[in-house]
């Protein structure tokens, strides 16, 4: 009995923690950071498309979008580092949530401010720039969407690892390196794998540019292999990589969200 009247207790109050004043502080920044970042890499795509008529197959295009990616990722999460943790991504969310560095109604209210942040951003861009329609993450015709969904998942594994190694306090001050470390990471998987499967890593991203382009195909790819190489990291690096000693709360993140 006494444990049954335990769970909803905890849940009350980690619910409590997700709606205080510190905690929609980090749901703005999460949405400003998201919007920025979307804003950038899919209005450069859009302007690789102006520039090159046929930037589907011109190689430059693929360095235009990799280098937004390091130059927007690094920008966006240290401007929210020290407010939201800087996720800028539900995949990144999760990976916190499954490795409890962040409870699940604050995820959730998380995955809220990314997804809007990600549409009212390809809403922006397609208001503006009349001429052009938003593009949405698309798979080459010679990948399956398994094959993709587990390139999407390598990209977010390796993504979401290097989220929590910077982030990891026992490493020393976050500083300025962190950032710029999960910026190129994620422009680096942009080369290795954008021809083919879009080089997301972001569901809210590819969601944001579905919604405002009207065409959901492929979606889940972008969702589930995401999901699954987050929670992965998450649980290697904190279970068996470098596991810690001792129960800690939310790296870069305020006392209000903390679980």
């Amino acid at each position: 009995m006494r444990l049954g009247k335990m769970a909803p207790t905890m849940l009350t109050a980690r619910f409590g923690q997700s709606v205080t004043p510190n905690a929609f502080r980090s749901y703005l920044a999460e949405f400003l950071s998201t919007f920025f970042y979307v804003f950038a890499v899919v209005g450069s795509s859009m302007s690789s498309r102006k520039l090159m008529p046929d930037a589907t197959s011109d190689p430059s295009s693929l360095m235009v979008v990799a280098i937004t990616n390091v130059l927007a990722l690094s920008s966006a999460v240290y401007i929210a580092w020290n407010i939201s943790g800087g996720h800028v991504n539900p995949a990144v969310t999760f990976g916190m949530a499954v490795g409890g560095h962040i409870s699940v109604p604050t995820a959730l209210f998380y995955w809220v401010s990314q997804m809007l942040a990600a549409v009212f951003a390809s809403l922006v861009l397609k208001v503006s720039v009349v001429g052009q329609h938003v593009p949405t993450y698309i798979i080459a015709e010679e990948m399956t969407g398994f094959g993709a969904s587990i390139l999407e998942g390598v990209m977010t594994f390796a993504l979401v690892y290097t989220v929590y190694a910077a982030g990891d306090t026992r490493r020393g001050t976050m500083g300025v390196i962190g950032p710029l470390a999960i910026g190129f990471i994620a422009g680096a998987n942009v080369l290795a794998a954008g021809p083919f499967s879009g080089g997301s890593m972001n569901p809210a991203c590819a969601f944001g540019s579905a919604v405002t382009a009207g065409s959901f195909k492929n979606q889940a790819v972008y969702w589930v292999g995401p999901l699954i190489g987050a929670a992965l990291a998450g649980l290697l690096y904190d279970n068996v990589v470098f596991p810690s000693q001792a129960p800690d709360s939310i790296r870069g993140v305020t006392e209000g969200t903390v679980v």
